[in-house]
């Protein structure tokens, strides 16, 4: 268990956080076709705004539109080293807002805020739920994500 300890980071176990803490994710990814047509295509969604780009040209949105799971998903990778690199499981996503259309070349940004820390029915880890923001480059808010994960505690797992 020592050893695997050293995988991950250090002040991220369920001792660390606390209710009403907001963290800045230190990364931002640009969105491309690479993430939003690949994964559109791989589950199913036949909506042509995700891909057809000649059918979007005309449109006010002069392009694609990324698909909403790209845009959420995008936004809790960026949330997960600072949040659940010490996560034993993830136990529910709620509440899932996209309030503003992401396209092709839009940066994306997370901030995490501590919503909530409770016991588990285990003495090893706690629940922490946390609420995600996303934003693009020109701060707008894209997404909105709320997230119950199982975090190791700091006193069981980490290296001594």
């Amino acid at each position: 268990m020592g050893a695997l300890s050293k995988l991950t980071g250090q002040n991220n176990y369920f001792e660390d956080f606390e209710v009403g803490t907001v963290i800045r994710h230190a990364r931002g990814k640009t969105m491309t076709g690479l993430e939003n047509v690949l994964i559109t295509n791989m589950v199913m969604n036949t909506a042509q705004g995700h891909f057809n780009e000649h059918q979007m040209a005309s449109t006010p949105f002069g392009g694609i539109i990324c698909y909403g799971g790209v845009n959420f998903s995008l936004v809790l990778g960026l949330a997960c080293q600072d949040c659940c690199e010490n996560a034993l499981a993830e136990l529910g996503l709620d509440n899932i807002r996209l309030s503003k259309p992401v396209t092709h070349g839009d940066t994306l940004y997370a901030y995490s805020e501590v919503l909530e820390k409770s016991d588990a029915d285990q003495d090893d880890a706690g629940i922490v739920v946390f609420r995600h923001y996303g934003y693009n480059q020109r701060d707008e808010q894209v997404a909105q994500i709320d997230r119950r994960v199982l975090v190791k505690r700091k006193s069981r797992w980490a290296q001594r």
